[in-house]
């Protein structure tokens, strides 16, 4: 069950945002096992006093027009599986809608499975363990 959270500078039209969601959840089924219709998903655009992106940290050179993923998800998956997460969103992102490789920032946040509530005020995953 991840929750993507994309953060972004202000300005792109709906379609682009649209892009931006369809390109991180079919990587997301693509490499990391979430089944469908298990989509949660924000975006938040910000001003340019309100986003900071270093433009050469670690050696990448980032624009203006750098995309933020924070992906908070289970800790059930390998590094391998994280590894092909971070190359398809890349990829398609890339290729819809048009995000240089360099620009695309993720971060994985891993959590308990009890960490979710799902509605109703119930755990839900440590319901079915428990």
């Amino acid at each position: 069950m991840p929750l993507v959270q994309v953060s972004l500078r202000r300005g792109k039209p709906a379609e682009y945002h649209q892009a931006l969601f369809e390109g991180v959840y079919r990587a997301m089924r693509e490499t990391f096992d979430v089944p469908e219709d298990d989509r949660f998903m924000t975006i938040t655009e910000h001003d340019d006093s309100t986003f900071s992106v270093s433009p050469t940290y670690y050696g990448v050179e980032r624009s203006d027009e750098a995309v933020i993923i924070r992906i908070t998800a289970n800790n059930t998956r390998d590094l391998a599986q994280k590894q092909a997460l971070y190359l398809r969103i890349v990829e398609l992102l890339q290729a819809n809608p048009g995000v240089r490789p360099e620009d695309v920032f993720i971060n994985l946040v891993e959590v308990l499975p009890e960490n979710w509530s799902f509605g109703n005020g119930i755990a839900q995953y440590a319901v079915q363990q428990g």
